[in-house]
């Protein structure tokens, strides 16, 4: 009987050690925390967006770092593979808005509980509390691993150990450090999917605020770098929300080109109305609202919190009356409204990123199977690989896909 080693509990492991037991394989896991699953836990806060119900070309295409490595892994163990395999095992699961899949019961744990009964099932030697320190490699093969408590034998080792985001979940890049020991090219971290730090101070007075349908641009010298439509939220340090992690990943390759750079992002509030067609919209609430301030008249245009922060920025007295506005002070209100502008100072660190881009080369391990084309016997997935997508379920259906993969691969290897 085939012995396989994974090293990592998280959604890559926890798939790949399903996988080699039901192809028959003896699978250890071993889990440097106490219990596995820790950053499932965190997922969809807290709901777990299992995958996204899209076909596999818009899987791969919203996988932005190194999607098409993960085509053969999308065809091997698709969405609705995974989706079955939960249903199967006791899980319900709903489609919301944008293709995103979620448990019915929103709790993540029920996720870790189910490959919790499975891998108990499947007869899974799980060992919580084992920090692997080194690679065995023998005769320029991986046949075990040195932990903080022993020395284990495998004929595959599988490594699934994460990026280097929320490393108080386990994630602290040790993946990272034993395949360059094992000579694996690691493609230089940075933080994907991570809030925006920005250098306006004010920024403060909009904590807790968030928007929907609004448009977001990335300028770098004033070029557009990305955009994109959706939903953010406000905090007490920059940017964050949906759109603003999705556009993260474009700052974060900016700032690592040329990290002394000034990098714009603009929001357009009134994303759907053009501005001669916004104008007559303002126009219309002025002449509704005449006798009134302008602090009190664009409360049906605008979020409360958003309102002296716009007039503020388009140097208008806010008690002034509203019959009082200029032509060229209602130009300006229009301009902020459609460019209401922040300067990134920088990422959060990849500690507080959802995804971490980079990992171990694409290069240096064969699709098909997920094995290392320098090491025999040694086989990656997840995370620690250098792939990265955008939200919504997109980076854990290529954790499960890779892991399964990495899983049947290694138990007939």
């Amino acid at each position: 009987m085939q012995q396989v080693l994974i090293i990592g509990g998280g959604a890559a492991g926890l798939m790949a050690a399903v996988s080699a037991a039901q192809y028959g394989a003896q699978v250890t896991l071993l889990e440097k925390m106490k219990d596995v699953g820790r950053k499932l836990l965190i997922t969809g806060k807290g709901r777990c967006n299992l995958t996204n119900n899209c076909d596999i070309p818009e899987l791969v295409k919203n996988m932005t770092g190194n999607g098409s490595f993960l085509y053969s892994a999308f065809h091997a163990f698709t969405n609705q593979d995974v989706v079955d395999f939960l249903n199967q095992a006791g899980l319900p699961t709903k489609v919301e808005r944008g293709g995103r899949v979620f448990p019915v019961s929103d709790q993540a744990k029920d996720v870790i509980s189910i490959f919790t009964k499975e891998l108990s099932k499947l007869q899974v030697n799980v060992k919580t509390n084992q920090t692997v320190k080194k690679l065995i490699i023998e005769d320029g093969r991986a046949v075990g691993v040195i932990t903080t408590e022993a020395e284990y034998r495998a004929d595959a080792i599988i490594i699934t150990t994460g990026g280097a985001s929320y490393p108080g979940t386990g994630s602290s890049g040790d993946g990272y450090r034993l395949a360059q020991a094992a000579g694996h090219t690691i493609v230089p971290l940075k933080p994907s999917l991570v809030p925006l730090e920005v250098a306006e101070e004010w920024i403060t007075e909009l904590q807790g605020l968030s928007l929907k349908n609004v448009t977001a641009t990335v300028l770098s010298a004033g070029k557009k770098a990305a955009e994109e439509f959706g939903e953010m939220l406000f905090t007490h340090y920059g940017l964050s929300g949906p759109i603003i992690l999705s556009l993260s990943k474009k700052v974060s390759e900016l700032f690592a080109a040329a990290p002394d750079q000034e990098v714009t992002i603009t929001i357009n509030l009134k994303p759907a109305l053009s501005t001669e067609t916004l104008d007559k919209r303002l126009q219309r609430d002025f002449a509704k609202f005449t006798r009134k301030q302008l602090k009190n008249s664009l409360h049906e245009l605008l979020p409360a919190k958003l309102i002296p922060v716009v007039i503020d920025l388009s140097f208008i007295d806010p008690d002034k009356f509203v019959h009082q506005i200029t032509k060229e002070e209602r130009m300006r209100l229009l301009t902020i409204l459609q460019h209401l502008t922040f300067t990134i100072s920088q990422t959060r660190p990849v500690a507080e990123a959802i995804v971490t881009a980079g990992g171990v080369s694409t290069k240096e391990i064969d699709a098909r199977t997920m094995e290392s084309k320098l090491i025999p016997g040694l086989f990656f997935a997840g995370e620690v690989i250098d792939i990265d997508g955008y939200t919504g379920g997109f980076n854990l259906q290529a954790a499960f896909s890779t892991g399964y993969v990495a899983g049947r691969s290694a138990a007939g290897s």
